[in-house]
């Protein structure tokens, strides 16, 4: 596997976005304000697939989104953009793809491991269209014009839940995963490594919201809140997700449990997304960069360089990382940049599975 070479970090500031889509996988389509094109000339049309929450979940659809919107306003790249809906099929997602190239889009951006075997037929259909899917890495979506973006969320997980251990009062803290898939494992095993290593008799409560085939997990605000409220009921005095569009209700919770209860945010820096009326209990959150993964291939892609294989954002590339936003680590900063450091070395190894 190759490191992608993160250049640019693009800011996540997303407070009100609006959703694109019409709810039913409809796609909406705009144009960028810039002039610039692909080497060939010809204005690059991006096509953007959502995941279950889309535009609008103030974690990982909208990060992509994010990068999305950066190459619209800097390149000046036609867009599309297509909603996802709780419990679609696999026919739904390779429609979906399908039609964004069928409406012409050259280069088609799959947000989400869901998308893995839609992106593989699709790839394999239009050997001419570039695809990139976020999450994904299997076999199943692997091909000469696909580029597997992945990231070591449990070493930015490490991180977060080193900060939890420091700053827990109780001991006691939780974690809160939208569907129990390996992916959403890697989270949840570096929080428990990074707790671990600051105190190794800490307790770590573990819920997931849903289990596939059911994807809701991401995107049910009211699962998450009652999640929480359960592991806040039981002491814990900390609580990081890893839900999507369901970490708002974590949010919730967190605030309702009142003075010195936190919640850890994840994908975008959530103090600065989530509802002002939330962001005040949001300790850290673990950046995802999404939006440079997704920048750098509609740029590379403007330059006639097409990224392909799988391009891993680890936190040596500066792909993933802990938020500051808050002031709420200045006290164990320090200790936080110590792991990180000892990551990027090699002297601490994160595990991928709890």
């Amino acid at each position: 596997m190759k490191v992608a070479a993160v250049v640019s970090v693009a800011a996540l500031a997303l407070a009100a976005c609006g959703d694109s889509g019409n709810g039913s996988g409809g796609t909406s389509s705009s144009s960028g304000g810039a002039s610039s094109s692909s080497s060939s000339g010809k204005k690059l049309k991006v096509g953007m697939a959502y995941d279950v929450g889309g535009r609008g979940d103030q974690s990982f659809n909208d990060a992509a989104a994010a990068g999305l919107d950066k190459a619209k306003s800097e390149l000046g790249v036609d867009t599309k953009e297509a909603a996802a809906v709780n419990g679609e099929n696999e026919a739904a997602r390779e429609e979906r793809l399908q039609q964004l190239v069928d409406a012409g889009y050259t280069h088609v951006v799959a947000v989400g491991f869901a998308y893995a075997a839609s992106v593989g037929k699709a790839a394999k259909d239009n050997p001419d269209v570039h695809f990139a899917i976020v999450d994904d890495a299997s076999a199943d979506s692997k091909g000469p014009n696909v580029d597997q973006i992945t990231f070591a969320e449990n070493e930015g997980s490490f991180l977060v839940g080193a900060a939890a251990a420091l700053k827990s009062k109780t001991g006691h803290i939780g974690f809160v995963g939208g569907v129990n898939v390996p992916l959403i494992k890697k989270f949840e095993a570096g929080y428990i490594a990074g707790a671990k290593a600051v105190n190794p008799k800490i307790v770590i409560d573990s819920q997931y919201l849903s289990q596939p085939p059911d994807f809701s997990g991401f995107g049910d605000p009211a699962k998450g809140k009652t999640a929480a409220e359960g592991m806040f009921q039981k002491g814990a005095d900390i609580v990081y997700h890893a839900a999507g569009g369901s970490g708002g209700g974590v949010f919730t919770a967190a605030k309702a449990a009142g003075p010195n209860h936190w919640a850890i945010g994840v994908d975008s820096d959530q103090a600065l997304t989530a509802p002002a009326a939330v962001r005040d209990i949001i300790l850290t959150s673990m950046i995802k960069k999404v939006d440079v993964a997704v920048y750098d291939f509609i740029k590379s892609a403007s330059e006639g360089k097409e990224l392909t294989g799988n391009n891993v954002y680890d936190l040596k590339a500066g792909g993933v990382d802990y938020s500051t936003t808050g002031d709420h680590l200045s006290d164990i900063k320090a200790k936080l940049d110590a792991y990180k450091q000892d990551i990027i070395s090699g002297k601490i190894k994160v595990p991928t599975t709890p």
